[in-house]
């Protein structure tokens, strides 16, 4: 009996290419925006505020961090 043989797909390094990083950081930007903007509702208690204000800052910090990685080099510059 044979033994089945597994097969990947074998891609070229120009086939990966990273998606548009400068409309990623503007779009993380408008959704943190977007985000603060929920922060005047009718909610009852703090709970969701303290949860928008987290993941907005959450948003931000990856922008600065990747902003900081590839000024230092330590990300590739592709875009």
């Amino acid at each position: 009996m044979a033994a089945e043989e597994h097969h990947e797909e074998v891609y070229a390094p120009d086939q990966l290419k990273p998606g548009n990083r400068k409309r990623a950081q503007k779009g993380a930007i408008i959704s943190a925006a977007i985000m603060l903007l929920f922060f005047w509702g009718n909610q009852q208690g703090n709970t969701e505020k303290v949860w928008l204000v987290v993941i907005a800052i959450g948003l931000v910090a990856v922008i600065i961090g990747d902003a900081v990685l590839r000024r230092s080099g330590l990300r590739p510059n592709d875009q």
